[in-house]
């Protein structure tokens, strides 16, 4: 196929039109939920499937994984695109549980906004809090979504309080709950001046319909709908957010000091499509993105991308790799040659795919700031760079050193070719490493949390027809070792024999029982260089 370069006029349409995002949360908050009602939303899909409803044996769009819809939790970032108004909008759901966090935070390099959910009975959570760092980091712009006001939770001024404490950043509320648990009514828009009521259908998975809209506070109306008291109490409450609370700031929030908080509950859908309403309007189009040699624009003609994500057996039936790239700039085209630039070869991307969770369609085209599927026969990594002519790398992938440790032991030796298949396979997802020790046939694997072992564990089983045995291991972290000192390095080698083992790209590496001897080491061996992460690795053997 022949390729084309975009008009400036072009190109800047399509980038205006998109919103790529990512819902964060601690786990148990309703972020999978949000994401359900928002697809129903954006006419994504026509009934929603609430992540726990089992008796009805329908399960959360975005968790395709059986592990997901048996335990009931999200393991994998799911991506989803819809159309809302005259938005594109690429959604990427992450896990809330803390033992996947490294795939959320890679997922939130590839997004130029995020929505926190936050539970209205818990507030302010761990797993959130952890998030809402790596998204100052980056000055992330974040709007705030709590949750289940169909409960008695906790005051809406107290949770305010707690988010502009806590994370360290001003709550400007756009919406205003009007009653709470079995009182809880609507919502109140601040921005239009309007209160929307809502009636919750029988089945909570369909649109709601609207009762009323009132727009003057002081109409008699409102008194009688949601009766005196609650009146008076929403008329306080808003003379109180007027007169003391934080104005919507949009550069603010484009800078990430300021986050808008809507309330609501997404099992009922009350107050999401204020939400959506809210974010096509004011969340960011695709920003410029940093590489090692400078800022590359959306704007830009040349096509540029960075994977981000490899997510393995999303289609059983084809047992496929896919990996996930975020458009940086110019205009994919179905077929188009790069230049993969840590290989220095070029490859052609047939045949990829847009996603809305587990089903999929296959693309001609698509823009900065889109999430497409390519896929990969084992020659594309997480932050791998592809672009059409300059040799680029994006920034800001991050790796960590794994802190649980187990062996694994085959139950049926027949299946040692499967077993190493779908290792290699999985670790290239990123969420588990694959060690072999330097004098042995032993198989490690390491994760930021052991819950990723139990996941591992029942998708070698249903994926690849595995079934095995697990044994922790004594060991606190991993490093990778290196020296510029060859000799050192050999020698070093030979002390440490039976504490090294290599990773699936064959790098040196050595296992450590606690923090102490790592240090203690580290003092004794100076000239060896222990490395975090495979891509420092990665970069001193270069």
């Amino acid at each position: 196929m022949s390729q084309t370069t975009p008009s400036e006029s072009q190109l800047a349409q399509e980038v205006r039109k998109r919103r790529t995002f990512g819902i964060i949360s601690h786990p148990d908050a309703g972020k999978t939920t949000l994401t359900e009602k928002l697809l129903l939303f954006g006419g994504a899909i026509q009934m929603a499937g609430s992540i726990k409803a089992k008796k009805a044996q329908r399960h959360a769009r975005s968790d395709w994984m059986e592990v997901e819809q048996k335990r009931g939790i999200s393991v994998a970032s799911s991506v989803m695109k819809f159309l809302y108004q005259d938005c594109e909008i690429n959604l990427l759901d992450t896990p809330g549980h803390q033992d996947f966090s490294e795939d959320t935070y890679r997922v939130l390099t590839a997004v130029d906004s995020a929505l926190m959910v936050i539970d209205s009975v818990k507030g302010v959570e761990e797993q959130t809090r952890k998030l809402m760092d790596v998204c100052r980091m980056r000055s992330t712009p974040i709007m705030t979504f709590i949750n289940k006001l169909d409960r008695d939770g906790r005051d809406p001024f107290e949770l305010l309080d707690e988010i502009e404490n806590t994370l360290g950043i001003q709550a400007s509320p756009l919406t205003w709950p009007i009653g709470m648990g079995k009182l809880f009514q609507g919502v109140y828009d601040l921005v239009n001046q309007e209160i929307r009521f809502f009636t919750p259908p029988d089945d909570k998975g369909r649109r709601p319909e609207e009762r009323a809209v009132i727009k003057d506070l002081d109409d008699s109306k409102l008194d009688e709908l949601i009766g005196s008291a609650a009146a008076e109490s929403l008329r306080q409450d808003l003379e109180l957010i007027h007169g003391a609370g934080y104005p919507f700031d949009r550069d603010a929030y484009l800078e990430g000091r300021q986050t808008p908080v809507f309330f609501g509950s997404a099992v009922n859908n009350f107050g999401v499509r204020e939400l959506l309403e809210t974010f096509v309007k004011e969340a960011p189009p695709p920003r410029p993105r940093p590489a090692s040699t400078r800022e590359v624009s959306p704007l830009e003609q040349e096509f540029s991308g960075f994977v981000f994500k490899i997510q393995a057996n999303m289609d059983p039936a084809h047992r496929d790799r896919i990996a996930f790239m975020r458009i940086c700039s110019g205009r994919f085209q179905r077929g188009m040659k790069v230049r993969h630039h840590r290989i220095g070869k070029d490859i052609q991307l047939s045949n990829a795919i847009i996603f809305m969770a587990q089903d999929r369609a296959g693309v001609e085209e698509a823009w900065p700031g889109d999430i497409i599927g390519v896929h990969n026969h084992g020659i594309l990594k997480i932050g791998d760079t592809l672009s059409s002519k300059e040799e680029l790398q994006f920034l800001g992938i991050p790796n960590f050193a794994p802190e649980f440790f187990q062996r694994v032991f085959l139950k049926n030796p027949i299946k040692s070719k499967q077993l190493e298949k779908g290792l290699v396979q999985l670790t290239e997802e990123g969420a588990i490493q694959l060690f072999r020790p330097v004098g042995g046939n032993d198989y490690i694997l390491g994760a930021i949390g052991s819950l990723q072992f139990d996941v591992t564990a029942a998708r070698l089983k249903a994926e690849y027809g595995v079934d095995a045995a697990y044994e922790p291991l004594d060991y606190s972290t991993v490093r990778w070792i290196w020296a510029r000192d060859k000799k050192a390095l050999e020698k070093f080698r030979k002390r440490y024999f039976n504490s090294l083992v290599q990773d699936v790209e064959g790098y040196p590496a050595m296992l450590f029982a606690t923090r102490w001897r790592l240090e203690r080491t580290r003092e004794e061996w100076p000239e060896i260089e222990f490395l975090a992460s495979r891509e420092q690795q990665e970069a001193e053997a270069a």
